[in-house]
């Protein structure tokens, strides 16, 4: 019989090892909709597994938890230093200085691409550090909450934060398969440990069903909190921050600006006004290098943006009208080190942080702080010139660099040949891209965000362009893209910018200026074309999207800019604005859906319903209590002393009175009338019964007394609760300790005292 007790706590443990790494599988699922799980799952699965293995042989061996859980870092050092930190360190395995200085780079990598990037992120070697680290480091933590302290239930608090944590970067839909999963877990925790502690046939062990009703209640107003609850709360609005680190998308400078369109629920990423006759387009990035499969974003010297050779004057022929504007950007919800300008941008003001400029395409990027709250204003010098002056001229000319005419020599022929065709019988270069710019815009073009997907060409490459010139549904990226390479056909310099459209009128104006909320999805890209002497011209070739370009002739009415857009109302009229487009369908909406609803027209249901959502979750420790509290007395009355007396210490745990496991029940008793004011007689009541059935079999006393000690039980928590003081009755009722600290426990044993009030 010796041998029993090892071997039923061998298997115990074993159950609780296998069940924390099931949780923590199940904790790190909804990752993968934020993170592709390339090499770091795999990683992270044997990390958890050499973690949670060695922390198990290492209890078997009787060691203590503090060696325990050391060891059990030594594998973690061990494993991540090998696998990401090798070449600086010693034998491979052993950190060295070099790699101590490495890892703050490593990290501020990670953080950056997390920061900037798009979901799904496809991960570089410093982010799969962090994930797989950081994991590792959480299965060392939840071993030794579970297995050492024997504290199921605040590891699964621990493990549900985890899972929440993608859901709150990327909002979605809840994922269901992975909130069963891991509350399927938690509960196989919390069982398995409770299970462990009774002995067969004690009064534990009949406790042990109170206790598993409780688990399984806690599991089922989890579920229903997630599953009913979560839906109605009003999605968060999120404010501007001041941090380079706030929330926020990003710009994805590379192209692959699908996922981002498709971004599962939209936010306002800024807010603009100007005073130019229509509102400009924002450019943030510009891209020039075509491999054949990827559009390289520029690169080159920067500038500090207060420099001369930051953003000087254009070189612009004399005969060229050039226009100045002013564009106010107010950022709400971007984090990105590129900022989004009017072009082309001759100053800016406003800006905090450190800033550079890239001459060669006007753009500016952070190199110290980012876009996230910046409050800035634009100043752009827009050459205008007239349809006669554009048309005598040829796009190209000196100074052109040698990447914006290239071409791969696998171009697709469809490329060309299309080209060629849309654009026999042009006048002129400008005539050219005319025909181009309304062929695209035409009706056998659509603009889609899913074809591209479901026919497998969700890129910018030359066979993706192809496949979309055949298909003839797209986004900007195939339009934009399909338009560059085939002027470059024709012999013209192009290149691709990546910015956003100007957004929709909000209704508003400040200095008789309308001011446009610009969303997530309308980030764009769209083509440029360099002619000589006028500079590079954007075209809009996306179909449904944007204000084609056209240039008026000289007999008319100046109204055109240079980013072709026709004249438009003015600002103080802006429900007559029709750039005002449906960013997922492509579609014109009325004029009045970009309008802000009135200020009297105020929904007052989703703060009702975030109220209600707020206080239910807030009750939930509250009824787990009570129904636990509930069960016991119901034991109590059926004669199980045990559930009574743990009522008693369940309130003196609320109460944050100590109530150590070295204490008798007589000693805890009289403690608690004398200062805690317990009531004497129903004290007296419980500590005969508790003592009684300690010498009892099966933990029940057997004289019929049982109501008589669930009453006690029940004078005995009032009277404590009403000695307490307020405030400490108020936590005690509504963040119930005894959740998770059990009776007898070491953490039990280190309350806040309590002292008896004065009478």
């Amino acid at each position: 019989m010796p041998s029993a007790e090892p071997a039923s706590r061998r298997g115990a443990d074993l159950l609780l090892t296998a069940g924390v790494f099931a949780a923590l599988i199940a904790a790190l699922l909804p990752l993968m909709r934020v993170v592709r799980p390339t090499g770091w799952l795999l990683g992270t699965l044997v990390l958890v597994a050499a973690v949670l293995a060695t922390g198990y042989v290492a209890r078997r061996l009787r060691l203590p938890a503090v060696a325990v859980s050391l060891i059990e870092v030594v594998v973690w050092v061990a494993f991540v230093t090998v696998v990401f930190l090798r070449d600086s360190a010693f034998l491979f395995v052993i950190p060295a200085v070099e790699t101590f200085r490495d890892i703050p780079d490593i990290l501020g990598a990670a953080g950056e691409e997390i920061a900037l990037g798009v979901a799904p992120l496809t991960p570089s070697a410093p982010l799969s550090m962090l994930i797989v680290g950081a994991t590792g480091l959480l299965a060392v933590v939840i071993d030794h909450v579970v297995l050492t302290a024997r504290m199921p239930l605040l590891a699964g608090v621990g493990l549900i934060a985890v899972s929440l944590i993608p859901a709150i970067a990327v909002p979605a839909e809840i994922d269901v398969v992975a909130f069963v999963l891991l509350a399927a877990a938690i509960l196989f925790l919390i069982r398995t440990d409770t299970r462990m502690r009774e002995e067969p046939g004690s009064a534990e062990a009949t406790r042990a069903t109170g206790v598993s009703a409780t688990a399984v209640g806690i599991g089922a107003i989890a579920v229903v909190v997630a599953l009913v609850a979560t839906p109605l709360l009003p999605q968060p609005v999120i404010r501007p921050a001041t941090g380079n680190l706030g929330p926020g998308p990003g710009i994805d400078a590379t192209l692959q600006l699908g996922d981002d369109l498709r971004r599962p629920r939209e936010v306002e990423v800024l807010q603009m006004r100007s005073d130019a006759p229509t509102p400009p387009y924002l450019r943030a990035t510009t891209l020039t290098e075509f491999t054949g499969a990827v559009w390289e974003p520029d690169s080159g010297r920067s500038y500090p943006l207060d420099s001369a050779e930051a953003l000087t004057a254009l070189p612009v022929d004399p005969e060229i009208q050039v226009a100045e504007y002013s564009t106010t950007v107010e950022i709400r919800n971007l984090n990105s080190t590129w900022l989004p300008v009017s072009y082309p941008a001759t100053s800016i003001e406003g800006l905090d942080g450190v800033w550079g400029a890239f001459p060669y395409n006007r753009t500016v990027e952070a190199r110290q702080g980012g876009t996230q709250g910046q409050d800035y204003e634009v100043i752009s010098r827009v050459p205008r010139p007239t349809l006669e002056q554009i048309r005598a001229r040829s796009a190209g000319g000196e100074g052109v660099r040698a990447d914006t005419l290239g071409l791969p020599v696998d171009l697709p022929p469809i490329v060309g040949e299309l080209a060629a065709e849309v654009t026999a019988g042009a006048a002129s270069d400008y005539d050219a891209l005319l025909a181009l710019q309304s062929w695209f815009r035409g009706a056998d073009f659509r603009y889609s965000l899913e074809a591209p997907v479901e026919e497998g060409f969700d890129g910018s490459g030359a066979e993706a362009v192809a496949r979309f010139l055949e298909v003839r549904e797209g986004y900007c990226v195939h339009y934009a893209s399909a338009f560059a390479l085939m002027a470059r056909t024709l012999g013209m310099p192009s290149r691709i910018v990546v910015g956003y459209l100007p957004g929709t009128s909000t209704g508003d104006a400040v200095d008789f200026q309308t001011v446009y909320s610009v969303m997530s999805g309308q980030l764009h890209a769209w083509p440029e074309i360099y002619f000589e002497g006028v500079g590079w011209i954007p075209f809009e070739p996306t179909n449904g999207l944007g204000q084609p370009t056209r240039f008026s002739p000289e007999a008319s009415a100046p109204g055109e800019t240079a980013d072709g857009a026709d004249d438009a109302p003015a600002p103080s009229t802006p429900a007559e604005v029709p750039d005002a487009v449906d960013p997922d369908t492509g579609e014109p909406l009325t004029p009045d859906a970009g309008t802000a609803a009135p200020d009297d027209a105020v929904d007052a249901l989703p703060a009702v319903t975030a109220v209600l959502a707020v206080l239910v979750v807030l009750a939930i420790p509250l009824l787990v209590r009570e129904l636990r509290r509930r069960q016991q007395l119901s034991a109590a009355r059926a004669g199980d002393a045990a559930a009574a007396w743990a009522v008693v210490q369940d309130t003196a745990i609320d109460l944050g009175i100590p109530s150590p496991v070295s204490e008798s029940p007589r000693a805890l008793g009289a403690r608690l009338i004398a200062e805690a004011g317990a009531p004497a007689d129903a004290m007296g009541v419980l500590i005969r019964a508790i003592e009684r059935a300690s010498y009892a079999p099966g933990g029940r006393h057997g004289f019929g007394q049982g109501e008589a000690t669930a009453t006690a039980a029940g004078e005995v928590r009032a009277g404590l609760l009403a000695a307490a003081p307020p405030g400490r009755r108020l936590l005690a009722l509504v963040v119930p300790r005894s959740l998770i600290i059990r009776p007898g426990s070491l953490y039990a044993g280190a309350g806040r005292g309590a002292s008896r009030p004065a009478r």
